[in-house]
């Protein structure tokens, strides 16, 4: 059973993630309306109910959204997937595109995801200097599924409401 659940605005659109718990509550109380079930089902001593995946609250609430997306570890191992931005191998650091010590900032456009090897190799030099190229041109990341979820995996249920990026190939050839 899955431990969250997407929370929608009475126009679909959707604003946050919340414990199955919290979306429960939502549901229990009339504020909010199932719209897909999850996996399971919640016993009481009066009822039972399906473990809720989405729900879409009954009212139109306003939210201000945030369009600006914080740079962290955890997010920019997220945007590039776990994988080095020079060779495509697994990553466990971070690097400059353009090193820091030259004047590169600490931005999404400047910092990838890289393995140690390359990272260490690289130093602080730039890739064009070294023949390197990038697999990815490094961006801050856009979206409804970054403003909602962040760095969080979402569960697959959540797709129809979340622009997620496509299934990578080997997923998509095995289905």
């Amino acid at each position: 059973m899955g431990s969250s659940a997407l929370v929608l605005n009475a126009t679909y659109e959707p604003l946050c993630v919340v414990s199955v718990r919290r979306a429960t509550i939502l549901v229990l109380t009339a504020k909010a309306e199932c719209v897909s079930d999850g996996d399971g089902i919640l016993h009481s001593v009066h009822t039972n109910l399906p473990v809720p995946s989405v729900v879409r609250l009954t009212r139109y609430v306003k939210v201000p959204y945030r369009t600006h997306i914080g740079l962290s570890r955890r997010a920019i191992f997220a945007r590039d997937g776990g994988r080095c931005a020079y060779c495509r191998g697994s990553a466990e650091t971070i690097d400059h595109v353009f090193p820091r010590s030259r004047g590169g900032l600490h931005a999404w456009e400047n910092v990838v995801a890289a393995c140690a090897k390359c990272n260490h190799s690289k130093g602080d030099k730039t890739p064009a200097e070294l023949g390197w190229r990038l697999h990815q041109v490094p961006a801050a990341p856009r979206g409804v599924a970054w403003r909602v979820l962040g760095h969080r995996t979402p569960d697959p249920r959540w797709a129809d409401w979340l622009d997620l990026p496509a299934a990578p190939a080997e997923h998509a050839e095995a289905a």
